[in-house]
């Protein structure tokens, strides 16, 4: 009966453990290589890679989920910024001030349906058509951006979040570049 008890611990310590490992997964990304591959010709590339590995999606990306992630980020930077516009529209500023604002946050907004229109055309395999609304989505923050420095508008933290914005909106143009 001594050799038997012991027998049955060890036995159950061994299914213990791998019950314990079956039932636990680890989060496994796309492939770095891949990820660094995706990014590499971006202007800023870190700026990509950090995007693509905040996502969950990313657990199972290709290459065309990774510019899908890219342009989400890119939406999601514009719904940032335009927020951000928004609350910047105060009842004392000078109307021309809160005019310009009120056009950026505008062009935000247009910014994120052209990008979400992007995000359809990629996964209709519409390549051309999804760099087209990226850029049209940039151009929007571009003019934002001039229209905002012509009345000397300056915000550094917003113009930090529009760089980010113009990086990631690189980023995706050459990924889809590539397909």
């Amino acid at each position: 009966m001594g050799l038997v008890l012991p027998l049955f611990h060890l036995t159950f310590f061994l299914l213990l453990i791998s019950f314990n490992y079956v039932g636990h997964r680890t989060h496994v990304f796309a492939d770095e290589a891949l990820i660094q591959l995706q990014c590499h010709n971006a202007e800023v590339p870190s700026t990509c890679i950090q995007c693509v590995k905040s996502d969950p999606r990313s657990q199972s990306a290709d290459k065309v989920a990774i510019a899908g992630i890219v342009i989400s980020c890119i939406s999601n930077s514009a719904k940032t910024i335009s927020g951000n516009l928004s609350d910047l529209i105060a009842p004392w500023l000078e109307k021309e001030v809160k005019r310009r604002l009120r056009k950026c946050v505008k062009e935000f907004s247009e910014a994120k349906t052209d990008l979400a229109e992007a995000i359809n055309m990629l996964k209709n395999k519409d390549y051309d058509e999804t760099n087209s609304l990226v850029v049209k989505a940039l151009h929007q923050e571009v003019d934002c951006r001039e229209n905002l420095s012509q009345y000397n508008i300056s915000y550094p933290y917003m113009e930090h979040y529009m760089t980010i914005y113009e990086q990631l909106s690189d980023a995706a143009m050459r990924i889809v570049d590539r397909f």
